[in-house]
């Protein structure tokens, strides 16, 4: 008779399925899906390293290291995941060897003749052919396996168009490819699977879930929830507060919304509900928490480091762009909890010792105040050394790391009660937070390594996870040995092996979690490589246009819809790859045609917020399947209630699209920095009483609407201080030459133009064009920019475009008219409008607390 599964058992199986691979064979087979884990994440170290320039060996090209990186990703594909829902989990059947072999060498094709396909580039022969179409078939099976249906079916519709392209209809068709152009294109050459998507996979990805990996082994994840919880479980729905921090800590190393789920929901959803939250409200916040998770910057799903390439940005911008939107989400997240715990008169957990009011406002203020003063130590204090010692900056630095490390594992020793403690459900008190927090703060070290990586060393993504991995390598194999020897026991040797384990088993873990990543990207590459090989992105343009008539909220909407719907069944980073290779392009074209200048990292993050929402968008997201196996509540149910806590996610990138000081973009002191922090934290905290319907007391319907204007004038107050002051002054393109002799020095020259393009279509747009800052003429100035222009009958011609130049990027051809020149008004800062939003704001909760205590007088 089968035994019935648990709630935990169906939730660990859950993530396996999701992103390890369901099965776990003894013997042999386990061995092999142990040892092929562990080379590829040796591989991918040795790749990240300057150990190959060093030693002049396996030096290895990006192709080269992209093959190998998907043939490790097919192989455990075949061999991880089961083929169908009854497949055997305990063995690997012989097809799956014959699969994950076949489809290894498909993969591997390129690195193992790299030099003899070199030489016939365009020329492929019929072997060349044969593996290619073999290839693509396995890739498409594999992803199937790791992934579900759902990318394998939107990689093979986009396969069935390129050969079907002439008897599509008339605004979505093309001339078609042969079988052979279609498989040369795309698995041969780097346009497709093997592309830059599958790159930015084996250049940065790997190392950064390998680091997150090493991380959790180590026991960071169980200290941040553990110190989440120690700061607020004695809150009002504590531990739901807690749940909230646990899972934006995880996030910061975690590239998976469903293990972020388990791995925090596990301990936080029970106590949720012992605190009286519903089983479905407990789940929902977990998984809202969650799925939030991945848009807190480093890793964000890994589109992150897709956006880099895409947008052609530096890594450090794409964070600094991302900051604010996921800081203030989080922040109204806990807010709403609060909002909920308010509505049911809910209370925390008591402490171990009795806190004072102050004492628990202290401890978190001081710790949260340690953690920036350690940010601005990394960036300011120790990147001081940098211009001091010059080269030699980097071993005082190392020296001094080590010494720290050291010294705080000395400290942890004391505190080894906080570090074995228990994250169960039968908890009954909130341990003490200094204990707590000093039980582990070496595990803020990697991060402080990471941090002088990317912003004063300025090494690449890719290099800052590898060395960020190997203090994590030192703190594995070290910690538990140097702890016991602090503590005077007599099992350091036993310890130290356990850290060699440690190390061993999170290699091996790091590398499965890569799997579905692995597949995804190479699959999502085969849609990017169609798009390039039948020109759809052109005509992606007319058929948004026609659909949303031109109107640019319609086409966000539009957008924001098809990322909700593809995301149900694609992985973030999938998702992301494609509507952002379909649709960012025409955002911004279309924006440019109705006047508005959108920047790309905006349109980007539009649409990874979207696919984001999608991990717990009913019916298919497995985030709220998991949480909801935990919480014992309904999926659906779980859904839906975290998709409604998560709508105040789902405004930020609406609002950031027409205000970038969201994105950090136009900042320029200080002050101005704060304001646009405080704005939008009040902005996203009155939004977030309006949609829970309770503020101090129970909302009536005007002051909600009341609350969501408010909201509307804290995050977007051009739109109010546009009724007032113009914006903008336009002056006719004559005045060119005039108008960019005075304008100031880096500020970019914004103009309409307007001509006909390569297809036979008149458009006019708008475009933003830098100059040179040396520049000291008019002429100069405008030659900077690539055009040359002449002046002929009152219009303003350009006769040229240079190659390579800001005008060509902004998409201007020769004979086309500059229309217009738009001038920025010189008028009062727009956040004024903040002082009278204040003031309704301080009204509307003084009313709202003068009818909360009458209420509580008559209660």
């Amino acid at each position: 008779m089968t035994q019935a599964k648990t709630p935990s058992q169906d939730v660990q199986e859950m993530v396996a399925q999701a992103d390890t691979g369901a099965r776990n064979p003894q013997g042999f087979s386990g061995r092999i899906l142990w040892f092929v884990p562990l080379c590829w994440s040796l591989f991918q170290l040795w790749y990240a390293s300057p150990l190959p320039f060093i030693f002049n060996f396996a030096i290895l090209n990006d192709t080269e290291a992209r093959a190998i990186h998907l043939s490790f990703a097919v192989f455990l594909a075949f061999t991880a995941y089961p083929a169908l829902q009854h497949s055997p989990r305990d063995r690997i059947p012989t097809v799956d060897w014959i699969l994950a072999l076949v489809g290894s060498f498909s993969a591997a094709y390129i690195y193992l003749f790299y030099t003899s396909l070199s030489g016939r580039s365009g020329a492929p022969t019929d072997l060349d052919i044969i593996v290619a179409g073999i290839g693509m078939l396995l890739l498409l099976e594999a992803t199937r396996r790791a992934l579900g249906p759902p990318l394998m079916c939107v990689a093979g519709l986009f396969l069935l168009y390129t050969f079907a392209g002439p008897h599509m209809p008339d605004v979505i068709a093309h001339k078609g490819a042969s079988f052979n152009k279609a498989m040369s294109h795309l698995w041969l050459t780097t346009e497709g699977v093997f592309g830059v998507a599958l790159g930015v996979s084996t250049s940065f990805v790997f190392l950064f879930v390998l680091f997150g990996a090493m991380l959790e082994r180590a026991g960071a994840g169980a200290y941040f929830i553990k110190v989440a919880f120690s700061l607020l479980g004695h809150m009002r729905g504590g531990p739901a507060k807690a749940a909230v921090v646990a899972s934006g800590l995880s996030g910061l190393v975690s590239g998976s919304s469903i293990a972020n789920v388990v791995t925090t929901g596990t301990f936080t959803i029970p106590l949720m509900k012992r605190v009286g939250f519903s089983g479905t409200k407990a789940g929902a916040i977990e998984v809202a928490a969650s799925t939030n998770g991945q848009l807190t910057p480093p890793i964000m799903g890994a589109a992150a480091f897709l956006m880099v390439e895409y947008v052609g940005i530096s890594y450090v911008e794409v964070i600094r762009a991302a900051l604010l939107p996921a800081l203030i989400s989080y922040i109204a997240l806990i807010y709403i909890v609060h909002l909920e715990a308010c509505k049911a008169g809910m209370t925390g957990l008591p402490r171990r010792r009795p806190s004072t009011f102050v004492n628990s406002l202290l401890s978190f203020t001081g710790t949260i105040l340690g953690l920036c003063i350690l940010s601005a130590l990394v960036y300011y204090g120790v990147g001081w050394t940098k211009q001091v010692f010059g080269d030699a900056a980097t071993p005082i630095v190392t020296v001094a790391l080590l010494a720290c490390y050291f010294l705080l594992l000395k400290i942890s020793a004391r505190y080894t009660h906080e570090r074995e403690f228990s994250l169960d459900e039968n908890i009954q008190e909130i341990p003490d937070v200094g204990p707590t927090v000093k039980s582990g703060l070496h595990y803020l070290l990697p991060i402080v390594v990471l941090v002088w990586c990317l912003t004063v060393e300025r090494f690449s993504p890719g290099l800052s996870a590898f060395w960020a991995s190997v203090f994590m390598i030192v703190i594995l194999l070290t910690q538990r040995p140097i702890i016991a020897w602090f503590n005077g026991t007599h099992d350091a040797t036993q310890q130290a092996k356990a850290g060699v384990t440690d190390l061993l088993e999170s290699l091996v873990s790091g590398a499965r979690n890569m799997i579905g990543i692995g597949v995804a990207t190479a699959a999502a590459g085969t849609v990017v490589g169609v798009v390039t090989l039948t020109g759809i992105g052109l005509v992606m343009t007319d058929f948004v246009e026609f659909i949303s008539g031109g109107n640019i909220m319609l086409m966000l909407l539009f957008t924001a819809v098809i990322s909700l719907l593809l995301g149900m069944g694609l992985p973030t980073t999938a998702n992301y790859i494609v509507v952002s290779t379909l649709m960012a392009p025409v955002i911004v074209t279309l924006g440019a045609q109705s006047g508005l200048i959108i920047p790309l990292i905006a349109v980007h993050l539009f649409v990874f917020y979207f696919g984001i929402l999608a991990d717990d968008t009913p019916p298919v997201g497995l985030a709220a399947f998991a949480a909801a196996a935990i919480a014992k509540s309904d999926p659906i149910r779980t859904g839906i209630q975290g998709f409604a806590y998560d709508i105040r996610t789902a405004i930020l990138p609406f609002m950031f699209i027409f205000n970038t000081q969201l994105l950090l973009m136009g900042i320029d002191s200080w002050w101005h920095l704060a304001l646009t922090v405080g704005s939008s934290v009040i902005a996203m905290l009155l939004f977030s009483a309006a949609t829970q319907g309770w503020w101090f007391t129970k909302t009536k319907w005007w002051e909600v609407l009341l609350l969501l204007l408010l909201t509307f004038s804290f995050l977007r107050p051009g739109f109010w201080w546009d009724k007032i002051y113009p914006a903008q002054y336009q002056y006719p393109g004559t005045e060119l030459a005039h108008i960019v002799d005075n304008a100031p020095v880096g500020q970019p020259i914004v103009m309409i133009v307007a001509g006909e393009t390569l297809m036979g279509d008149y458009i006019s747009k708008t475009v933003q064009l830098p100059f040179n800052d040396q520049a000291t003429s008019a002429e100069e100035r405008i030659r900077s920019m690539g055009l040359t222009v002449n002046k002929i009958n009152n219009r303003m011609l350009i006769d040229a475009v240079e190659f390579r130049s800001p005008a060509e990027a902004a998409g201007i051809d020769f004979d086309w008219e500059v229309r217009t020149i738009v001038v920025e008004s010189d008028r009062p800062m727009k956040e004024w409008v903040f002082l009278p939003a204040l003031l309704v704001t301080l009204l509307l909760g003084w009313n709202q607390k003068k009818r909360a205590a009458k209420r509580s007088l008559t209660a």
